[in-house]
Order: C-alpha cells, then sequence, then structure tokens
C-alpha cells in the first residue's frame, strides 16, 4: 500500500548528490519502532537535517511493513525535512519490489554473496523496476565482515571492493549508490586492535567512479565507550567492542562518501537507557517511563550524528 500523506519521500539520489557537492554525508538510520522512528525524526526537525530512514529486513519482519510505513506517513506529517525511506540490505528482487510498491523512494539490493556476473544481474533487475517509479537503488560491492540482523560474515570470508570492479558495476547496472568494503563491519566488534580504514583503496575507487558518483559506508557505527558504559553498569556484558573513530567521516566524505549507516549505535542508546531504568526502579512496569528515556537517549546521539555527519543545517 503506497503512502497517504500529502507530504513525499525523496529519492536518496537526489539526498546523496548534494551531500556530494556540499562534501557532507547523510546519516542512514535503522527503525524498528515507533520510539526510534520519533527520535531520530526529532533530531532532524530540531537540526534542520534530512534524513534517511532504513528499515532492514529483520526490521520488516518484526514490525511488519505495513505499520512501519504508517508510521513514516505520521513523521512525514509533522516533519518539514526530506526524508527518505530506504530499504536496507534487501536479499532478492521479490523483497525489494514489495518496498517498492509499497512507498519507499529507495532500497538496497545486496547481492554481494553472489558472484560478479550474478550481482550484477540481481541489481539491473532492481533497477529496471525502481527508476521508472523513481526509486533509488544502491547495491554493494565487496562483502564486510560481522553480524547485523540475517547477514553475518566472517573475517575470513570478507572482501574488500575492486576499483576497477566498481566502475564496471556501476556502468553495467545504472545503480544510483554503491556501498563499498573499505575495513568496516556490521555490529559492535568491528576491530580487534586498532581501528582502520583503507583510504587508500576509497581514494582509487573514488578516481574509478568519479567523484560525481556516491559511495556508501555499511558498518559505520562509532559504539562510543560512554554508550557501552551506560549499558555494562546496568547489566549488559558487552566486552571488548569497538567502533569507527569519528574522525575517519570527515576524511571519508572528502573521497566520495555521501551516506554512512548508523544502526549499533542506536540499539546501544535504547539499551542503555532501557537498563538504566530498570535498574534504577525495579518496581517500574509502565514501559512509557523505560521506553521514554531510551528514545531520549537516542535522539541526543542521532544529533550528534547529524553534527559530526556535517548535514545540520542542510534541509
Amino acid at each position: 500500500m503506497p503512502l497517504c500523506t500529502s507530504r513525499q519521500l525523496v529519492p536518496t539520489k537526489e539526498l546523496l548528490q548534494k551531500a556530494l557537492k556540499g562534501k557532507y554525508a547523510l546519516g542512514a538510520y535503522n527503525v524498528n519502532n515507533m520510539e526510534l522512528l520519533q527520535a531520530i525524526v526529532e533530531a532532524g526537525n530540531e537540526l534542520k537535517a534530512p534524513l534517511i530512514l532504513q528499515v532492514s529486513a529483520g526490521a520488516r519482519k518484526y514490525a511488519n511493513q505495513t505499520y512501519l510505513i504508517k508510521l513514516v506517513e505520521a513523521a512525514l506529517d509533522s516533519s518539514d525535512i526530506p526524508i527518505a525511506l530506504h530499504l536496507d540490505h534487501g536479499e532478492d528482487f521479490e523483497i525489494c519490489k514489495a518496498c517498492i510498491d509499497g512507498g519507499f523512494s529507495s532500497v538496497m539490493i545486496d547481492g554481494s554473496k553472489h558472484p560478479f556476473e550474478e550481482n550484477i544481474a540481481l541489481v539491473k533487475q532492481v533497477v529496471d523496476y525502481a527508476h521508472p517509479r523513481n526509486v533509488s537503488v544502491e547495491a554493494e560491492l565487496g562483502r564486510l565482515a560481522g553480524v547485523e540482523d540475517n547477514i553475518s560474515v566472517s573475517e575470513k570470508d570478507a572482501i574488500y571492493t575492486n576499483p576497477a570492479e566498481a566502475k564496471e558495476f556501476i556502468d553495467r547496472t545504472g545503480v544510483d549508490s554503491l556501498a563499498i568494503a573499505i575495513g568496516t563491519s556490521h555490529g559492535a566488534y568491528k576491530f580487534k586492535g586498532e581501528a582502520k580504514l583503507d583510504f587508500e583503496r576509497l581514494a582509487e575507487i573514488q578516481k574509478a567512479v568519479g567523484d560525481d558518483f556516491p559511495l556508501v559506508l555499511h558498518g559505520a557505527s562509532s559504539v562510543p565507550e560512554e554508550l557501552v558504559k551506560i549499558c555494562n553498569d546496568n547489566g549488559a556484558e558487552i566486552k571488548g567492542s569497538k567502533g569507527v573513530p569519528e574522525e575517519m567521516f570527515s576524511k571519508a566524505t572528502q573521497l566520495g562518501v555521501a551516506k554512512i549507516n548508523v544502526d549499533t549505535d542506536l540499539r546501544l542508546a535504547f539499551t542503555g537507557g532501557i537498563r538504566k531504568v530498570m535498574k534504577e526502579s525495579p518496581s517500574e512496569f509502565d514501559p512509557r517511563k523505560y521506553l521514554g528515556p531510551a528514545r531520549a537517549a537516542v535522539k541526543e546521539i542521532v544529533k550528534h550524528k547529524i553534527k559530526v555527519f556535517g548535514t545540520d543545517g542542510k534541509a
């Protein structure tokens, strides 16, 4: 069922082209429920920042696509900032088609587990369906390590993006943005030692595809120590986690990265907010009393990310 609202979602292609020209990045924030959506949109409203709301396969299964779309309708009606609704890691054409038909303005078709030619064929199929409907398409070349929802890739199976293949891939598929693998990974455990991204490879990819084509970083949460500490101080056991240092993002935006995915940091903020209330008030059983603080914590982390990515005031 398409969206029923006077305001329209924006294709990510439009937002990312503006970000490229302005040398900033759009945060793409994963949405699983009402409180997360409210927190993200309120942060964007306050800082006048365009937003990409992401829905994963796991979120579609958990919350039901129809419910999520109705929540996004409410967000559009209560804001005046540009908002895109994006499918994160669609695994096949059928999922992408369902989201396009349901009103999403952007989809990611993730064929990175397939051989190069099969990946191209799958992405081209989605592009051919999406573009006539004014829907943007993101694809992935290379494989990120880590775990997120239904995605699980070991370190030995992770593959960095080949710059020459990236150019051919874009030319043959007509895709609007490309998620690349340069050392980030999904989840809260991104690095065992020193955090390091292959910026030399990123520069080669940008040179190959052109500085007018938007690149995407998945697995780019920073996993702030203070958020982990709040969780652990209140009963969690999150040990040895390490994310992407925030100073790396400004360098990435200078090399063609226009979209940065954020999921783990939102989960940490939300979980920490709930755990803190539960520990301090063990007799509390009103969901509003623990979901409210959790929502506020997510709002603050999204506001922080918006400033780090340089998206504030860009609506």
